[in-house]
C-alpha cells in the first residue's frame, strides 16, 4: 500500500485505521493513540467502535488517551488487552462541556499489553530532582509493612528520579494545529517508555503529527494513520520541514 507521505523514517497512511491495518504490513514496538472520546455531539468526536482489537496483531504495547467516562463505557472493547497502568496529563487549561460539572484540566493515559508482562519492552524515563537530600543514596529502603515484598525495592536518590505517574504539561492553546493535539513533553515519555531507541511507534489517529515529531526526536520511526485528508495535509508539512532535537516543543 502506498503511503499518503513517506520521508523515509516517518509513513503517513490516509484512511481509516481499522481497514488499512489489516492490510498494512506493519510491526510496531508500541501504539499511541489518542481516539475520539465520543463524549460531545461534535462532528469528529465520534468513537471508532473495534478499534481496539485492530490493533491486535500490529503490537503488544499500547497507550492510550482517554477520560474515565471513556474507558469505563468502553471497557468492554479493551477485553483482550491487559492494563498495566495509568497516568495523569494535568493542564493549565481545560474544557468546560458542561455546566453543572467540574472544569476538566486534566486528561486520563492507560497502557495495555498482550503476553507477557517481563517480555513487554518498559524503561521508565528518569526525570531532573532539585529538591532535598540530592546526594543521599538510600539502598533497600523500608518503606512500611503496607508494602509486602514491594517495600525491598531499591531506591536511589540522586540528580534525578523515575518520573511520576502526574506529567504537569500546558497544553497547545493558541498554537494547536489539531482540536485534540497533544504537546511533545507528554508524548515523549510514553514512547520512550514503551518503544526501544531506533524502535518504531505507531499511532492510528495521527491529528497533527505529534506524535511522529516526539519519535523522531528520541529516535525512533513512527507510522501514522489519519482519516481525515485535511489533517493529513496538516501532517505532510509539518514533517516535511526537519525536526531538530533541541529540546523544546516542536512547533
Amino acid at each position: 500500500m502506498k503511503p499518503y507521505f513517506d520521508a523515509g523514517d516517518v509513513q503517513l497512511y490516509h484512511g481509516d485505521c481499522r481497514r488499512l491495518l489489516a492490510d498494512l504490513d506493519v510491526t510496531a514496538d508500541c501504539v499511541v493513540a489518542d481516539p475520539p472520546y465520543g463524549e460531545t455531539s461534535l462532528a469528529w468526536d465520534r468513537w471508532p467502535d473495534g478499534w481496539p482489537d485492530a490493533l491486535l496483531e500490529v503490537t503488544r504495547s499500547m497507550w492510550c488517551f482517554g477520560s474515565m467516562r471513556m474507558f469505563l463505557d468502553r471497557a468492554l472493547q479493551f477485553g483482550a488487552w491487559r492494563l498495566s497502568q495509568d497516568m495523569v496529563w494535568q493542564k493549565q487549561n481545560g474544557s468546560a462541556f458542561h455546566a453543572d460539572r467540574f472544569k476538566r484540566t486534566h486528561e486520563c493515559i492507560t497502557h495495555w499489553y498482550r503476553g507477557a508482562w517481563a517480555e513487554t519492552y518498559h524503561e521508565v524515563p528518569r526525570a531532573p530532582y532539585y529538591g532535598a537530600n540530592v546526594k543521599v543514596i538510600t539502598a533497600k529502603r523500608d518503606r512500611g509493612y503496607h508494602l509486602g515484598d514491594a517495600k525491598k525495592n531499591t531506591h536511589v536518590a540522586g540528580s534525578d528520579r523515575m518520573m511520576t505517574s502526574v506529567l504537569q504539561v500546558r497544553n497547545m492553546q493558541g498554537r494547536a494545529l489539531h482540536p485534540t493535539e497533544k504537546p511533545a513533553a507528554v508524548l515523549s515519555p510514553l514512547i520512550e517508555y514503551a518503544c526501544p531507541p531506533g524502535g518504531l511507534v505507531l499511532d492510528p489517529f495521527a491529528g497533527s503529527g505529534s506524535t511522529a515529531v516526539a519519535a523522531r526526536l528520541l529516535g525512533r520511526r513512527a507510522v501514522l494513520i489519519e482519516a481525515d485528508e485535511r489533517y493529513c495535509e496538516v501532517i505532510a508539512r509539518r514533517l516535511a520541514q526537519d525536526v531538530l532535537p533541541l529540546g523544546g516543543e516542536p512547533g
